[in-house]
């Protein structure tokens, strides 16, 4: 997927920021604008509860902020879909990048849990009244309140999987190229791996355009293997109940998508390609550079076109998803409402620091991944849409080969707060996706030790 490096990379402040540390203005107050709350969820010890926000004016609301106060011994955990402020008992949500403009007649909402039995009173969105009604006349404040520390309770209940796939999957990429690994046609990935991402899509001379055909080498290692053979492979995956998606890049893909041009000609191009061959999806894998914006609005073209049932699947390496602010991880902020899953590379990276920014993590360990993968985690990104990506065992990379064992214990980890390094994540995150691994041809190659190992725990966790 990509070359060994060494790096001791840091933590921006931009990450910081994302964390909810700094206190946002008020938008402009919207008539018409209400909210209403509802507790999705109780047990003994507390409750989800979600806010959804709808205008019912006649112009958009471009940012939105909803506060309310809780009383005295109900306290706020996780929280999503927002950004939080908290001054003692009150507490300010404020949008995200995806989810401030909100149309005339459309809802966005958020969510988050609380510990105790109370509920939120004295709400206000915008300033006014969350019923409706006249803003109030005491201003808001203009100094910071202090931030509530990061909670330890559990993470939000996920959303349904979108594409069909299960709570929680594996991931393998299959070669459509000749290397030293085992060659395979498509039909005998083994059954374990729940979704498949084919590698890789090309480039054209055209910015933005794909293509995509059964590989020369392939074919002829294969003895023969015609792009007819691969889309009759396609049918026989889907009709196991596997899903098949379109991978975009790899080390040496040169795509790009930096101009709105570029942007339709990719949504149209692999629009076509998932339409020829059957595809379920997209996964974009660019390690020569990414274009958040456009292709975020390619990302949006191509899911006009194709459907909500889209699948839209990311591999980022380490180091693109340190900071919000860098362009992979803006760019999976900025879909997050469309986003399926985002599979970071955990290995080929060197030691990175992790979301407590107090040690450099050494790849090929349990605290890199779990340190590596609570960055997303805690910086904006639910965790459905957080997987695990590691080699399948000797000759897949060049770093961070870890037996399949300790992937199985970083996301006990992660979703129960049990086999942990020294590292401990701030909360668990029940609702992590699963693992992906590069690739499926070096797991067959290496006995497929990572599907028999993986798969079946992925099925134990909560």
């Amino acid at each position: 997927m990509k070359p060994a490096r060494s790096l001791v990379l840091s933590l921006v402040t931009a990450l910081a920021a994302t964390l909810g540390a700094a206190w946002v203005a008020l938008p402009a107050f919207a008539a018409g604008a209400t909210a209403s709350f509802v507790k999705t969820a109780e047990w003994g010890a507390g409750w989800e509860g979600k806010y959804t926000i709808t205008n019912g004016g006649g112009s958009t609301i471009n940012g939105w902020s909803l506060v309310f106060d809780l009383p005295s011994g109900t306290t706020l955990g996780s929280y999503w879909d927002a950004l939080l402020t908290s001054a003692g008992q009150r507490h300010t949500f404020t949008n995200r990048s995806w989810n401030g403009s909100i149309a005339p007649g459309a809802s966005v909402s958020f969510g988050f849990l609380a510990s105790g039995s109370g509920s939120p009173t004295g709400c206000q969105l915008n300033g006014a009244p969350c019923g409706g009604g006249t803003p109030p006349t005491t201003p808001p404040p203009t100094t910071a309140p202090p931030t509530t520390p990061p909670p330890t309770t559990a993470p939000p209940t996920t959303p349904p999987p979108t594409g069909g796939l299960p709570k929680h999957l594996l991931t393998g990429y299959w070669h459509n190229f000749d290397n030293p690994a085992v060659e395979l046609r498509l039909r005998d990935v083994p059954i374990q791996y729940d979704l498949v991402a084919v590698a890789f899509a090309e480039a054209t001379a055209t910015p933005g355009a794909l293509t995509f055909g059964v590989d020369p080498g392939l074919s002829a290692a294969l003895g023969g293997y015609t792009d007819a053979d691969f889309t009759a492979d396609v049918r026989t995956l889907r009709s196991r109940g596997q899903h098949v998606i379109l991978s975009v890049g790899g080390e040496v893909g040169r795509v790009t998508v930096n101009d709105a041009a570029s942007a339709t000609v990719f949504a149209d191009t692999a629009a076509a390609l998932i339409a020829r061959y059957g595809f379920d999806g997209i996964d974009i894998d660019l390690e020569n550079g990414l274009n958040p914006t456009y292709m975020a609005q390619a990302l949006r073209a191509l899911r006009a076109k194709v459907g909500a049932s889209l699948i839209i699947a990311m591999a980022p390496q380490t180091i693109d998803m340190q900071s919000p602010a860098g362009g992979y991880f803006k760019l999976a902020l900025d879909i997050k409402d469309i986003l399926t899953v985002v599979n970071t590379q955990f290995y080929n990276s060197g030691a990175m620091l992790g979301c407590d920014q107090n040690a450099a993590y050494s790849q090929g360990t349990v605290n890199f991944i779990v340190a590596l993968a609570c960055i997303q985690l805690e910086a904006g990104l639910r965790p459905d849409q957080v997987g695990l990506g590691l080699p399948a065992g000797p000759g897949a990379a060049g770093g961070g080969i870890v037996a399949p064992s300790v992937v199985n214990a970083a996301l006990d980890c992660l979703a129960r707060g049990t086999n942990c390094g020294s590292f401990r994540p701030p909360r668990t995150y029940p609702g992590i996706r699963g693992a992906m691994t590069w690739s499926v041809n070096w797991d067959v190659s290496n006995g497929n030790g990572f599907a028999r190992t993986v798969a079946p725990h992925l099925d134990t966790l909560p």
